[in-house]
């Protein structure tokens, strides 16, 4: 019978199977392997400033104290979510004291901060003068955009890594690994029958893919263990989505389900609110974001799914959760599947662009309302043409400042029939020659 170490009974698995040297360190060969740019570095024996930016169970803390190890460079580690700018401090005066005499063999100091992006400005200001003069090597690991979350100055002074999400073939290595190596699975006589939905749940997780398999263990008292999909699934069921209603993942999903209506995919569409939805997203977000679409992507080709848009966020407000799931999901079906255009959106960006280029133009004096005597007596309101008395109730006259009468800031985009209508509108009164603008597309 195989005997557990001690220690082992109370270190968790995934931290049981931490690689010990960069040799036995899983993933990330686009950053370690010798020709990529962490392991050139490592070649010649120094390292830059970084920020290793990836989302979780990928390998960053791991991947920075193994590249201290390489070097055998001091290392000093602190938590972003449990130090302050007088703890930053203090280590720094450490690693201040252990430079003198070593540049020599490049052993330069490597301060390590988890989850950097919890740091505050002050605290990431504290980190400048001494990445700067070289006192340590920064590593930060962040699973959100450092162009977001890093002080723009620090940020400058690093080199930004990203790790990816680690492949099936990596995670079947570790599962292998660890089913081999571990005292505790290796005692239980742990046997991976299955593996595809062990490594599909992990979805690239290192730490969430051996944790599973670490409660399979405790709450399993089968000798030997044999772990197959269904098993797996059982217990998979009680783990929450990876979700983040604050960090970048929410803002992910929310961008991959606008996309996918503009893309017309309803079936997208309704996976990624799904994933919203499951991730406890507060259904007025979702709302607000069907009803920019709406306006936004779907515009004066269909202006009734603004209407529909509008009257779902309504209703999620009236009948409340878990039944404005319906709503919403006739919302974004409606939406996908409605012809689209950005006119609008477009038409009233370049506006707003003219207006910035070209400050307080003057408005016309003939479409100004004398509503004084002494406006009356300035010119205000003379010469205008009520539309109304003209045939088609359409006059030509001038509406813009003189300095904006070349601009054409509407662009129709003919794809549905209310905005073909418009466009036959404006032929119609000769306020619009489509033809001629056709014509030049054509050409």
């Amino acid at each position: 019978m195989v005997q557990t170490p001690e220690f082992c009974k109370y270190k968790p698995l995934a931290e049981r199977m931490r690689p010990t040297n960069l040799a036995e360190y899983v993933g990330q060969q686009h950053l370690v392997s010798a020709d990529a740019p962490i392991g050139r570095m490592l070649a010649i024996g120094q390292l830059t400033s970084m920020i290793l930016w990836g989302p979780p169970g990928v390998g960053k803390t791991t991947l920075a104290e193994l590249l201290s190890q390489s070097l055998d460079a001091p290392f000093y580690k602190l938590s972003a979510t449990a130090s302050g700018v007088q703890e930053v401090r203090n280590v720094l005066v450490q690693a201040e004291k252990s430079v003198e005499g070593l540049f020599a063999t490049k052993k330069r100091p490597i301060l390590f901060i988890d989850e950097i992006h919890r740091f505050s400005k002050s605290q990431q200001d504290s980190l400048l003068a001494a990445v700067e003069r070289g006192v340590i090597t920064l590593i930060g690991a962040t699973t959100e955009n450092p162009s977001f979350e890093v002080i723009r100055p620090l940020l400058s002074r690093c080199q930004v890594f990203v790790l990816k999400s680690l492949s099936r073939d990596d995670l079947g290595m570790l599962l292998q690994r660890a089913t081999t190596t571990d005292p505790i699975l290796k005692a239980r006589k742990t046997v991976v029958e299955e593996s595809d939905k062990l490594i599909s749940f992990a979805a690239g997780d290192a730490r969430k893919m051996l944790n599973i398999l670490e409660m399979l263990v405790i709450s399993t008292n089968d000798t030997p263990l044999v772990i197959n999909d269904s098993l797996v699934e059982e217990m998979a069921r009680t783990q929450p989505a990876a979700f983040d209603k604050g960090g970048e993942i929410h803002y992910d999903i929310a961008s991959a389900m606008i996309k996918s209506i503009r893309g017309s995919d309803p079936d997208a569409a309704l996976y990624w609110m799904a994933r919203l939805i499951d991730g406890g997203e507060p259904p007025r977000f979702i709302a607000r974001r069907l009803v920019i679409s709406a306006a936004e992507d779907i515009g004066l080709a269909n202006p009734q799914a603004l209407v529909i848009a509008n009257a779902a966020a309504q209703a999620v407000e009236f009948i409340g959760w878990p039944e404005g799931r319906i709503p919403l999901a006739e919302a974004i079906i409606y939406l996908a599947g409605s012809p689209k255009s950005n006119s609008a959106y477009l038409a009233i960006d370049k506006a707003l662009a003219f207006c910035r280029d070209h400050q307080n133009l003057p408005v016309p004096l003939h479409l100004r309302n004398a509503v004084t005597k002494l406006m009356g007596e300035m010119g205000y309101g003379e010469g205008y043409q009520y539309p109304h008395h003209f045939p088609k109730h359409y006059v030509q006259q001038q509406y813009l400042p003189t300095e904006a009468l070349e601009e054409q800031f509407y662009t129709p985009q003919q794809v549905g029939a209310p905005e073909r209508n418009i466009v036959d509108y404006l032929q119609f009164i000769g306020k619009f020659p489509l033809a001629n603008n056709e014509k030049k597309g054509e050409e």
